[in-house]
């Protein structure tokens, strides 16, 4: 088992290549201030995992066509224009290390450039007849605006229990991963039953990355931005989850004023950074991250053994055992 990603990439490693080379050049546009914000974003790219989920899933399921690469793009355009979007809701001054586009162009821009990759993704799709594909991808756009609603409803009010928190995740991070895959396996020519089974592992792949993405806001070791942006921001999340459901009244209310009034205090947040961490909040939900994980890689056992799946495995594996 690897979780180095040069590795895990290998069996599609020259298919990687040649798609950052097709999604490079597809992102030039004859607008000056278009083309400069394209360059912007492309410059910036990040680790290509959902793309890789695309290959991996073509491979494991048939071989990959020219609708893979066109997949691969639908799905790393779609992630790209709710990125943006998403550091304008947040309103976020940095993505990767790098300015966000809002805060070089400001909302107006970021926004339009969002629906313009958005766009650019659905006529991808159209004019190479590729409806299969525009079906699963504009299912997960509506399911991620969807979730991105509900957890702004429920953080206003903080009252999410570990449900709708399921509900939040799988529709908001799970659902990218999980057309991901799909794609992969229906740009293979694959039966609407492996595209179903492949939807299903990729949703719970997701569900596996987004706890991890959580217990990395509480941990311990440089992740690349501030412990506890999460309870800044009001995001109940599952370690905190757990903790509030397994403490007594007094400190419930008090942890939950503190969420909701002194979430800029940086002592009062790590006060409940270190509540958290003491309840075992942070291993339980490490437990139901495994238990997704596994869940995730059961669903491949059925699949014949190739490089190409041992990768899949693994980069399940990389996206739970990551540093940041």
């Amino acid at each position: 088992m690897s979780t180095n990603l040069d590795e895990i990439r290998k069996p599609i490693a020259a298919e990687l290549t040649l798609f950052e080379e097709k999604f490079r050049a597809s992102m030039k546009t004859k607008t000056p201030l278009l083309d400069a914000v394209m360059k912007y974003i492309v410059k910036q790219k990040g680790k290509r995992v959902r793309p890789m989920f695309v290959f991996l899933s073509a491979s494991v399921c048939g071989e990959i066509t020219e609708a893979t690469y066109r997949g691969a793009a639908l799905i790393e355009l779609l992630h790209t224009a709710t990125l943006v979007h998403d550091d304008v809701v947040d309103d976020s001054d940095e993505r990767r290390g790098f300015f966000s586009i809002n805060a070089l162009w400001k909302n107006k821009i970021a926004v339009l450039v969002g629906d313009y990759l958005l766009s650019k993704g659905l006529l991808l799709a159209v004019s190479n007849k590729d409806f299969r594909l525009l079906e699963l991808v504009s299912d997960a756009v509506k399911e991620m605006s969807e979730g991105e609603l509900l957890q702004i409803e429920k953080t206003r009010k903080l009252n999410i229990t570990e449900e709708i928190y399921f509900e939040i995740i799988r529709q908001k991070t799970a659902t990218l991963i999980s057309s991901a895959c799909a794609i992969g396996a229906a740009s293979s020519n694959s039966s609407e039953i492996i595209i179903a089974k492949m939807k299903l592992f990729g949703e719970k792949a997701g569900i596996a990355f987004q706890i991890k993405d959580d217990l990395l806001d509480f941990g311990n070791e440089d992740i690349g931005k501030p412990h506890g942006i999460d309870l800044k921001e009001k995001k109940i999340t599952l370690p905190l989850i757990y903790a509030l459901n397994n403490c007594n009244s007094s400190d419930r209310r008090r942890f939950i004023n503190i969420i909701k009034n002194k979430n800029e205090d940086l002592l009062k947040v790590k006060e409940v950074v270190s509540f958290i961490h003491e309840s075992g909040g942070m291993k339980y939900a490490t437990e139901k991250m495994n238990l997704y994980r596994d869940e995730a890689i059961a669903i491949l056992n059925s699949f014949t053994k190739t490089a190409s799946l041992n990768s899949l495995i693994d980069l399940v594996y990389f996206t739970t055992d990551r540093k940041k």
